[in-house]
């Protein structure tokens, strides 16, 4: 998985159009980003990278950049 396969895993989680989110949207200003999401996100993260996020990390994060930063170089170049 890729940045923008990242971002568009994002887009379909919150059912956004496709190419929506760019990395530095605010988690709390977006309308789908709720405690589904979040459990949504986690699966995503599990199912596709085989990676487990701690809670107090994504608790954390604020943006979607921060999200990205969650899976560090997991993602491909």
């Amino acid at each position: 998985m890729d940045r923008l396969e990242f971002l568009a895993g994002l887009d379909e989680l919150l059912e956004l159009a496709p190419g929506t989110l760019t990395g530095a949207e605010v988690l709390e200003e977006l309308e789908g980003w709720d405690s589904l999401a979040v459990i949504s996100f986690i699966a995503m993260v599990d199912e596709r990278l085989g990676l487990v996020i701690e809670g107090q990390r994504l608790a954390a994060a604020r943006t979607v950049d921060d999200l990205l930063g969650l899976i560090g170089d997991r993602l491909a170049a």
